[in-house]
Parts: structure tokens; C-alpha cells; sequence
């Protein structure tokens, strides 16, 4: 009898010790529960000193998951094998998830901080209501330039990037979106354009920049412009931000053409197993005090009105990142242009990088 109970005791504790291990399994793999969060969000864009303070005083553990693109957060979220109670999509990808019904509809009740955010974000056509998102960060695509290596050289239009002089000095970013895009602004076109005459023009004169081309690349940017490899990047706002804190010469401006003004937003997924915690950590970061310090951690324009009097003068006075709002009306959000379009832009864009080649 006592071996049996010693047997059964046994049993027991190495039930306890396995429940504990799938429990712990469970949380590394984004399974989340009442004390348990997952978010999903980009790379170094967001303060994890204050991540650390939301936990301290929820007491839910934030388990944090970082992708490289939209697509790739997509991906991961239809295929549905993490259950992420957070993610942070750009606009157009807010549409395309509200589409794929991909998101749990805000509880606006349970996000009281959301009346700092700015009216102009708000209600726009890629969620009207506000129902499936709220932004996060926004900012705009513009060209980054190096005052020391083009003495005299000023930009204001996107056509300026045509100049022969600059053989060999632009750096662009690697986005269909972005560099199509740019293309398309700088003949007039919306960067939303569906017409396959205007897109094949714009690839054209795309195609005659090439010469000033010196690579297309993602976050290599920064340093390449802050070493001062390159004179002069297509960049997000954020990115210049950054690259100009660490180099004086460095300057920054959005083409009068227009441009993208972009929003990456707080959702959360249908996969989400805790929802009240989801809503909780928006709001968190929406106190404008809390949003103040993840704003100059993360360099990037916030939406958060409120939060700018708790943020230093010279960086809410530079209209270089808080534009006025005669600039942003002539920028444009990039829509969601459905399965077809994009693939044709990606093509384009495709075809751009070997035709450089």
C-alpha cells in the first residue's frame, strides 16, 4: 500500500511538472490567457521600459513578437497557429484584415484615452469609425538629404531626384508601394492608381532614374546615411528622424507633389485569447504621458494631441515630422487596391530592380 501511494504521489507531482511545462510551452508560443498578452508589432517600435511598466501594474506578462512586413504579419495571422491579442498593421492592411474579417471590433468603452488622439487621423476611409483600429504612429514618405555632400542642393519636388549631378548618390527603399509610388506622384497620379497606362508611365520614368541609383534597400539605409555612404534616401519620416539625430547634415522634406501619409494601428486579431488585456494595453499607451516617452523612444510622429505637451518643443515645432494640415491634406493613405492591382505594382516593381541590373 505505501509503494502505491508513493506510486501515485509520483504521478502526481509529474503531472504538476508537465502542466507547468505546457503552460510555459503555451506562452512562448503566443497562447495567450487572462495574465498572458502576445503582441505583434515591427522591430524596435516601442519602448519595452514602458511595456515592463504595463506589466508591473496589470500584472499580465506581455509575451513580444516583432515582423518585417505587412504581409508577413498576415500571413502569420491567417494562418492562425499563435493566438496574437495584438498586432500592428498599416492602413491599407487594416482594410484588407476588416475584409478577411480578421478583427475583433474595439470596444471604444473599454479605451477611454482614445479622445487624445487627434481628429484629423480619425474616421478615415481605410476604417470609418474607428471600429476595427486606432493609430498608433503616422508619418509620411519624403527624401532625406545630406547638406554637406550637395552643397546648394535643395529638393521640394520628387522630380528633383532626376537631376543627372546625382549619378549614383539616391538610396531608395524596397517598396513597391513607396517607389511606384513615387513614380506616380511625380508625373501627378495618385498614388492609388489603378490605370495600367499611367502605372506603365510611371515605370518608365522610373526606369531613367536609374543612373542616380546607388541600391534599394530596407533598414541599411539609416547607417549608409549616417556614415555618409550615400547623399540622399526616399525615406519614412521615422527613419529620417533617426538618421538626422545622428548626423547634423542631414535634412528632410516632403515633395510638394504629395506624398504617402501612413498610420500603423493598434488591432486586435480574431485570434485573440484575451481581450480585455488587449483593450488595456491600447489604452495604456494612449495616456498621453506614457505615449509622450514611447514617442521619443520610437522617433516616429504620434496621432496622441495631448501627449505633445509632455514632449520636448523642437521636436512638436519641427513641421519637418508634425506637418501642417495644408501639407497632409495633399498627401494621400494608401488604399488597399485589391489582389490584382498590387500584384501588377509588385511586377512593376519587380521588373524595376532586374531593369537596374
Amino acid at each position: 500500500m505505501k509503494k502505491l501511494m508513493q506510486a501515485f504521489i509520483a504521478v502526481l507531482l509529474l503531472s504538476a511538472v508537465l502542466l507547468t511545462a505546457i503552460n510555459r510551452l503555451n506562452a512562448t508560443e503566443g497562447y495567450s490567457g487572462e495574465n498572458t498578452l502576445t503582441v505583434f508589432n515591427w522591430g524596435d517600435y516601442i519602448d519595452m521600459e514602458l511595456v515592463e511598466q504595463f506589466e508591473e501594474e496589470t500584472g499580465i506578462t506581455v509575451i513580444y513578437e516583432t515582423f518585417d512586413s505587412n504581409e508577413a504579419m498576415l500571413t502569420k495571422i491567417q494562418q492562425g497557429g499563435t493566438t496574437y491579442d495584438i498586432a500592428v498593421p498599416s492602413e491599407y492592411m487594416v482594410q484588407k484584415m476588416m475584409e478577411e474579417d480578421l478583427l475583433v471590433e474595439l470596444d471604444h468603452s473599454k479605451i477611454p484615452n482614445m479622445k487624445y488622439l487627434d481628429e484629423r487621423f480619425m474616421d478615415l476611409s481605410y476604417d470609418p469609425g474607428n471600429k476595427y483600429s486606432l493609430p498608433y504612429f503616422w508619418g509620411t514618405v519624403g527624401i532625406v538629404y545630406n547638406t554637406k555632400l550637395l552643397e546648394g542642393k535643395e529638393f521640394s519636388s520628387w522630380n528633383d531626384l532626376w537631376d543627372p549631378a546625382l549619378e549614383n548618390d539616391i538610396l531608395l527603399v524596397d517598396g513597391a508601394r513607396e517607389v511606384i509610388g513615387m513614380g506616380l506622384n511625380s508625373l501627378g497620379y495618385s498614388l492609388n492608381d489603378t490605370n495600367r497606362d499611367h502605372l506603365q508611365e510611371a515605370y518608365e520614368k522610373l526606369t531613367k532614374l536609374t543612373p542616380n541609383i546607388k541600391a534599394i534597400v530596407g533598414d541599411e539605409n539609416k547607417l549608409l546615411m549616417q556614415n555618409e555612404e550615400a547623399a540622399i534616401a526616399v525615406v519614412w519620416s521615422g527613419d529620417a528622424a533617426d538618421m538626422m539625430w545622428e548626423n547634423e547634415n542631414l535634412d528632410y522634406v516632403v515633395p510638394e507633389e504629395g506624398s504617402n501619409l501612413w498610420f500603423d494601428t493598434f488591432v486586435i486579431p480574431k485570434t485573440a485569447k484575451n481581450i480585455e488585456g488587449a483593450h488595456q494595453f491600447i489604452n495604456f499607451f494612449l495616456d498621453p504621458e506614457i505615449n509622450a516617452l514611447n514617442t521619443e523612444y520610437v522617433s516616429y510622429s504620434t496621432p496622441n494631441k495631448e501627449a505633445l505637451k509632455y514632449m520636448p518643443e523642437d521636436m512638436v515645432e519641427d513641421e519637418r515630422f508634425y506637418p501642417s494640415p495644408e501639407l497632409t491634406e495633399r498627401l494621400e493613405v494608401y488604399e488597399n487596391l485589391g489582389r490584382e492591382h498590387l500584384a501588377y505594382y509588385n511586377d512593376l516593381f519587380l521588373e524595376f530592380k532586374m531593369y537596374r541590373k
